[in-house]
């Protein structure tokens, strides 16, 4: 059996998560977190990089950042996963679905402006595939209106929007390094990026529980106190430890990501040529980190029949996001602004294929083989 997926090990981790246990420090900010920050920080140009649980952390973290309360509407894509709306529904956000660019799945800058009201707050584009959102419009749009701009780069790691990292373009951005993304802390795991200086103070605190520990770890006062609302958004030391390993390793995990990414894509141009099936879209502005690969079929009756067939092949292909303004939280907790036009169309034709560090050529091969049999 292929998997979808299996989790990448580079081979270093072990020795670090010993080193990590050595260190008598397994919470709060210890030396591999503080390792783990200062290389996102170093390597994309970020602010202030702070560790977190998971990316839902990031995300519930953001959300109290920003001051979200109820009554503010928050405009997002429909098709991403649940804790893109979820932490701004905990804060009492109303949000507001927008259709997709049926190119990249992403959220349609287009139709961002006509869904803001008096009451919009923030913009969350979700970087689909870690193929960038149109940042460039969606950033003009805030600064018109004067709202926050909080990327969901949950798969977005080592992907830029014209030469700048994902993450670091809006006012706030997040990472996932669940064992599904191209690089994982254990399990789960996530970052909050913190690019305009004006909220790094208070995310520490919002971090640390509510107090300014972080200020007084520092140095900077002589006692901590409970100063804000917060929540223990803090990662294991253990987390941070793996995570490190991998990223000594980031740029080997990328290249060979792309390398499998590009195989597939040049095995199935004759396929969408002859217009049986679409390929992923990568615009110009965009340098993506090969996060998954998926196909469009015709619809979801033919992509049904396409994941049983290589389900019969040895080969694990799953579907993604169900809408979220189809769920019946999301009927509950927001609306669709405009036409659907293509969201749940496009959401029924996508499957993902097989993409994980550790796949061999051959296991490569065996996929688009099986993928063409079908077509035959």
């Amino acid at each position: 059996m292929i998997p979808f997926n299996l989790p990448p090990v580079i081979g270093t981790e072990v020795n670090y998560l010993k080193q990590a246990i050595n260190n008598n420090k397994l919470c709060g900010d210890g030396p591999f977190t503080k390792q783990v920050s200062h290389w996102f920080e170093y390597k994309f140009k970020a602010k202030k990089v702070l560790l977190t649980p998971s990316c839902t952390a990031a995300l519930e973290l953001a959300a109290i950042l920003i001051d979200i309360k109820e009554g503010d509407e928050v405009i997002m894509p429909s098709y991403t996963f649940v804790s893109t709306s979820n932490a701004f529904v905990l804060r009492g956000a109303k949000i507001v679905f927008i259709d997709i660019d049926r190119n990249t799945m992403n959220i349609d800058a287009s139709k961002i402006e006509a869904a803001i009201t008096k009451n919009t707050k923030a913009i969350v584009p979700v970087h689909y595939a870690g193929v960038s959102c149109d940042m460039d419009t969606i950033m003009l749009l805030a600064k018109k209106y004067q709202l926050w701009v909080v990327e969901d780069a949950a798969q977005g790691v080592m992907s830029c929007y014209k030469n700048k990292a994902l993450g670091t373009l809006g006012h706030i951005g997040c990472f996932s390094f669940h064992e599904t993304k191209n690089y994982t802390s254990g399990g789960e795991g996530g970052a909050i990026l913190i690019n305009d200086s004006s909220l790094i103070e208070r995310a520490e605190i919002i971090r640390e529980k509510g107090t300014d520990r972080s200020q007084f770890l520092k140095g900077q006062v002589d006692k901590y106190t409970w100063k804000d609302i917060g929540s223990s958004f803090l990662p294991s030391e253990l987390q941070a430890a793996f995570l490190f390993a991998q990223l000594e390793s980031a740029q080997q995990i990328n290249e060979r990501r792309l390398n499998i990414w590009h195989q597939y894509h040049l095995a199935f141009f004759q396929l969408e040529k002859e217009g049986v099936l679409q390929r992923p879209y990568v615009p110009d502005e965009s340098q993506h980190n090969a996060h998954m690969y998926y196909l469009k079929l015709k619809d979801i009756e033919q992509r049904s029949s396409f994941i049983a067939f290589l389900k019969n092949k040895g080969i694990s292909s799953v579907f993604h996001y169900i809408p979220l303004h189809s769920s019946p939280a999301g009927k509950k907790f927001g609306d669709f602004h405009g036409d659907d036009t293509y969201t749940t169309i496009e959401s029924e034709k996508l499957v993902r294929l097989p993409l994980y560090y550790s796949q061999t050529d051959d296991q490569v091969k065996q996929v688009i083989e099986a993928v063409k049999e079908f077509f035959i």
